[in-house]
């Protein structure tokens, strides 16, 4: 079965026959008296009755349907349901600050919010109407109210017109709005996935599990594919704390694993415990952010299986995958040198994605070999972004789709990763310095290295204490380009986004009061 219509997907599902079964970490926010264990028929009957909610709340076909809440993967059930009406859902993840999410409210100008009793005033203010799922509030429609109602017959969405909406991660500034098609999202991206292929594939025995933020555009993608290949199981994680993951892992211990960077940092203690719950995976896939080699490793080395491999994925919420790579025991067994490691993202996906590196002041193809601006050809491109169609325009040309990143294409046809043009620094990337610090300082969470212009790069070190031994980042910097003296938070005090990327720019205006960067910052 190839992913076509998400609003009967898992319709679909269960008149095949898919006897996959779903286990969640907690209940859904839009089921919380619906228990924790759900198939394909249980799914569909939630997804009709929340259709059957919108409908009730007023919304037809063409509105907008917003989803702000708790991070769970109802997210994408709801996305569903407005499909289902031929309505066009746009998910916003409650981890972005309440300016940003006025603004992206005031740009969507949604007929329908649904969220929470936090967020309802500022629903009210920007929607036309509001379902509260938690608590009734002043203005808004508690869900209690729209219970029950009969959804209309499913619509079939026109295949190039708007299907859902997602917001980039935000790392650098405001987030885009990011506009995909059934054509773009779910034929050319979730079709690529839903093949069945050896060895890196999702199999029918599988137990996959999921540790992401369900309000981006990686798990609507994530969600068409991954019951198309009907694994036996399917394990929903929708926080980060390591002692409750653990719990549910446990007792269900996965062999595919997919999660955000920060999310595969959070659970790395789980490792070392008795009773190690990745102790039967054969993939590990991470997408959103760069890994460093120390986890990935670490991961590698937990898994009890002969050879399981580490799927790194590059590519940005407007185009979905531009390159994978695949990692192994053995491609990380270097410790500590400055060699290229996770910042090799492999090549250009097969049939599907072209890639070029220009110079950035004149937008000349430069030579292999170079760095430069990365280009990318794919027809998975969105359509657009919502309120900013000057910025989309401006971001391709002829069909080729400006990155924001830099990088080098090598002769051999891999592409290194130096950093975003954003936080370039001449001479150097702090991405490889990142790598190469978290290398070489085990005890640290994360290394992160910020680009400041006329100055040496700022370090800052995130642990569990705040605190570093003096003498283990001496031996760590000791050949390493000059840097800042380091500075050392926890994970707590970084600001992130919902895909727990740290937010450059936030963090640098708060260690320095300043935000200015040695980059343009134009195709951010």
């Amino acid at each position: 079965m190839r992913p076509y219509d998400m609003g009967v997907l898992f319709d679909e599902c269960a008149d095949r026959g898919y006897a996959t079964r779903v286990r969640l970490d907690r209940p859904f926010d839009i089921a919380p008296d619906g228990g924790i264990d759900y198939g394909a028929g249980e799914l569909a009957a939630l997804v009709a009755e929340v259709s059957g909610w919108l409908a009730a709340a007023g919304t037809r076909a063409g509105d907008r349907v917003a989803v702000l809440k708790p991070n769970h993967w109802d997210y994408d059930l709801i996305a569903c349901a407005a499909i289902r009406l031929g309505a066009v859902p746009a998910q916003l993840s409650a981890h972005l600050p309440p300016e940003w999410l006025a603004e992206l409210l005031r740009r969507l100008k949604p007929a329908v919010l649904v969220t929470t009793a936090e967020h309802a005033a500022l629903g009210v203010a920007f929607a036309s109407r509001v379902i509260t799922l938690d608590t009734p509030e002043p203005g808004a429609i508690h869900v209690d109210r729209v219970r029950g109602h009969r959804p209309p017959p499913p619509r079939r969405p026109d295949e190039h017109a708007p299907l859902v909406i997602n917001h980039t991660s935000g790392t650098t500034g405001l987030p885009k709005l990011v506009v995909h098609s059934t054509s773009t999202i779910v034929r050319k991206l979730a079709g690529l996935e839903a093949v069945r292929l050896p060895a890196v594939g999702i199999r029918r025995d599988d137990t996959v599990a999921n540790a992401s933020s369900y309000a981006h555009g990686r798990t609507f993608c994530w969600t068409a594919g991954v019951f198309c290949r009907a694994p036996a199981r399917i394990v929903i994680l929708s926080g980060q704390h390591p002692d409750a993951a653990d719990v549910l892992l446990r007792r269900y211990p996965p062999t595919f694993v997919e999660a955000l960077p920060a999310a595969f940092a959070r659970f790395r203690p789980l490792l070392s415990r008795l009773d190690n719950p990745f102790r039967d995976v054969r993939v590990f896939l991470s997408t959103y952010d760069a890994m460093h080699p120390p986890v990935v490793r670490d991961y590698l080395h937990a898994s009890r299986r002969r050879r399981p491999l580490w799927i790194q994925g590059w590519g940005q919420t407007e185009t979905g995958p531009i390159t994978v790579r695949f990692l192994t025991r053995k491609s990380l067994a270097v410790r500590r040198e400055r060699q290229p490691a996770t910042r090799d993202l492999g090549r250009a996906i097969p049939l599907r994605t072209r890639l070029k590196v220009v110079d950035p002041g004149t937008f000349e193809p430069l030579p292999r070999g170079r760095a430069g601006l990365a280009l990318t050809r794919t027809p998975a491109r969105c359509l657009g972004y919502v309120g900013e169609n000057q910025r989309w325009q401006e971001k391709h040309d002829a069909g080729w789709w400006n990155t924001g990143d830099l990088a080098v294409h090598r002769r051999d046809g891999r592409v290194l990763l130096l950093d975003r043009e954003v936080d370039t620094t001449p001479g150097l990337s702090c991405l490889e310095l990142e790598d190469v610090l978290e290398d070489r300082l085990p005890g640290v969470l994360e290394c992160l290295v910020l680009a400041m212009p006329g100055k040496d790069p700022l370090p800052v070190v995130v642990t569990e204490t705040g605190r570093v031994d003096a003498a283990e980042w001496t031996g760590a910097v000791h050949d390493l380009p000059e840097l800042q003296p380091p500075r050392v938070l926890t994970w707590e005090e970084i600001p992130r986004t919902g895909t727990g990327q740290v937010r450059r720019l936030a963090l640098l205006t708060m260690l320095t009061g300043c935000a200015e960067t040695p980059g343009t910052g134009r195709w951010t």
